[in-house]
């Protein structure tokens, strides 16, 4: 295997030529041999990080546009697509195991997409600290990442779930009408009820409960600043409050 040299704050390490992360990735990928291969973190976190950064980046253009110029925007927005898709999936190795707040995966976000971004920019225009994390801290972009997956896999997965079982239980409802079950008092059905009338209470309480307004993205938002505010009292009552990349 090929390597070229990646430098940080503690020197010089080497990584994989093929691979478009760098330094900070490749200590934790070196330094946490538990679960490779198995415990990866999901690919619905490293999706949402492709989501966080064009998001920040083209917040970051808005607001100081002679830092993040256009060209900068362009090339983190193409490198996030990419990422976005699945398609860099093998340039984001980290396990689940980690150290702080989520900062290996976060610049292993940053790292990967400079990097990616360059190279389609064609030259070195983008730090993986100064562009790609830029006005941002992993404190705040992990629970984002997670909240944003949180909320796509519900979107996504959940919710189409049980709209599908819905219809399921209204299938269920027809074929069984005409079946009577004698009454249990136990469960409620003292008297003799149809099955197919069970069945509708079980479709009932899925059309009736808000689920959709649980699952909503106000109720992950509240959940996020409940978790950081509640972080932040922590960190401040002992002390160590502190920003991390």
């Amino acid at each position: 295997m090929e390597y070229r040299i990646e430098h940080d704050s503690m020197g010089e390490v080497k990584v994989p030529a093929d691979k478009y992360w760098a330094a900070q990735t490749e200590r934790s990928h070196e330094n946490f041999l538990i679960g490779v291969g198995i415990e990866t973190m999901p690919r619905e976190i490293t999706h949402a990080f492709g989501i966080l950064k064009k998001a920040a980046a083209m917040a970051n253009h808005k607001l100081r546009p002679e830092r993040m110029t256009e060209e900068k925007l362009s090339a983190i927005s193409t490198a996030c697509d990419e990422v976005i898709s699945g398609s860099l999936n093998e340039h984001f190795p980290l396990v689940v195991w980690q150290t702080g707040s989520g900062t290996q995966s976060n610049m292993n976000a940053n790292e990967v997409i400079a990097n990616r971004g360059n190279e389609v920019a064609g030259k070195k225009i983008l730090h993986p600290n100064d562009d790609v994390n830029m006005s941002q801290s992993s404190n705040d972009t992990f629970p984002t990442a997670m909240h944003i997956s949180a909320v796509l896999a519900v979107e996504d997965k959940v919710l189409p779930a049980i709209d599908e079982l819905v219809a399921t239980f209204r299938r269920l409802e027809e074929e069984h009408k005409g079946i009577v079950k004698s009454g249990r008092t136990h469960l409620q059905d003292a008297t003799p009820i149809q099955f197919s009338q069970e069945i509708s209470g079980w479709r009932t309480s899925l059309e009736r409960v808000p689920l959709r307004q649980f699952f909503s993205f106000s109720f992950f938002n509240l959940l996020f600043h409940i978790g950081l505010f509640s972080s932040q009292s922590l960190f401040w009552s002992f002390g160590t409050f502190s920003f991390s990349p």
